[in-house]
């Protein structure tokens, strides 16, 4: 089958809208992970942890999904980024597994010691997940030593740059707000009033880290902002960012958790399309020549692997789709504690 557009900028824009998926998704049950470390009483953590427990190994689906798409659209981008990032790719399935092992083992004995360390165990590798993958994004943005054979030519230390540092702290507080929100929908009385109070403590930390990484990035990054500058009619889509974070805390005020749990997702979308905007067709950008760099042309798997594979995604998306709108339509309502069972 021959379809009648460019399927290097569809494949592009494919990888983008699962990445996305994957930061809706599994980044509000990362921000409950975290925000475990917070939370008083046994109980209490039980029910942080019963509001995700039927969703978040669904979650990770988009993450696998969204490797296997860059295995197969753009294996050179794979090699590089999986060689280069090898050890924090490593710390983060370490992360992942942790998480796993951790949620499942905590009810097994009833001692507090038991319980409390892998609460806190939960809630650490929570934190870590989510800054190894800014720190990843943040380096993907001003770029890495990659060489003319496509191979990162640097050293782990060079990924702990200030830059990846202040995007990795960013999406822990992006996460952390995201999940307070989702909490407040998913909890009542004393643990919902405590829940907004982590979504107002989170927004000042996000509202902080949005503004850094933002100076940051014109300092750092500025080709983010090139295009925008070549098109200014593109300046409404960063503008459309500002006003859906800005959201966030007006319906927050207004009662409308829901509604503001919607701004915070579009807010993750809007985020991700700026990236991707300021990208394009990069994919790993080199430090050390541009001409090096790894884009979504230079990258690609070939044309009938292309065509191919998109015909599977045209089959398969749905079916994550239907899977993700039939488990959050089951396990929708707030969690109460009839629920819980140790």
């Amino acid at each position: 089958m021959n379809y009648p557009f460019d399927l290097h900028i569809v494949w592009f824009l494919l990888v983008g809208v699962l990445l996305a998926g994957y930061a809706i998704l599994d980044g509000f049950d990362l921000g409950v992970g975290s925000l475990l470390l917070f939370s008083k009483g046994d109980q209490n953590r039980r029910i942080l942890l019963n509001s995700i427990g039927p969703v978040w190994d669904g979650n990770e689906v988009w993450l696998v999904v969204g490797g296997g798409a860059l295995f197969a659209a753009f294996p050179d981008v794979y090699a590089t980024v999986f060689s280069g990032f090898y050890l924090p790719l490593m710390l983060l399935l370490a992360g992942l597994i942790f998480r796993a092992v951790a949620i499942e083992f905590r009810s097994k004995e009833p001692s507090t010691k038991w319980r409390s360390f892998w609460d806190r165990s939960f809630a650490i590798a929570s934190i870590v997940i989510a800054l190894l993958m800014g720190v990843a994004l943040g380096n993907i943005v001003i770029g890495i030593p990659v060489g003319a054979d496509k191979e990162y030519a640097g050293g782990f230390f060079n990924l702990l740059n200030p830059y990846a540092l202040i995007v990795g702290v960013t999406t822990v507080s992006l996460f952390a707000m995201h999940g307070a929100i989702y909490l407040v929908m998913k909890t009542e009385g004393e643990l919902q009033a405590e829940a907004k109070k982590w979504v107002k403590s989170s927004m000042i930390f996000f509202g902080v880290c949005y503004g850094a990484v933002t100076i940051a990035t014109f300092i750092f990054a500025p080709h983010m902002a090139e295009k925008i500058r070549q098109q200014p009619w593109l300046f409404l889509l960063p503008l459309a960012s500002l006003l859906s974070i800005a959201n966030v805390p007006r319906e927050m005020s207004r009662g409308k958790e829901h509604l503001a749990f919607l701004f915070s997702c579009l807010s993750i979308v809007l985020l991700m399309s700026l990236f991707g905007l300021g990208m394009y067709p990069n994919l790993v950008p080199s430090d050390i020549n541009p001409d090096y760099s790894l884009t979504a042309f230079n990258a690609s798997a070939s044309e009938a692997t292309l065509t191919t594979m998109l015909s599977i995604a045209l089959l398969g998306m749905p079916l994550v789709l239907a899977y993700t709108v039939a488990i959050y339509t089951v396990f929708r309502g707030k969690v109460k504690t009839s629920h819980l069972h140790y």
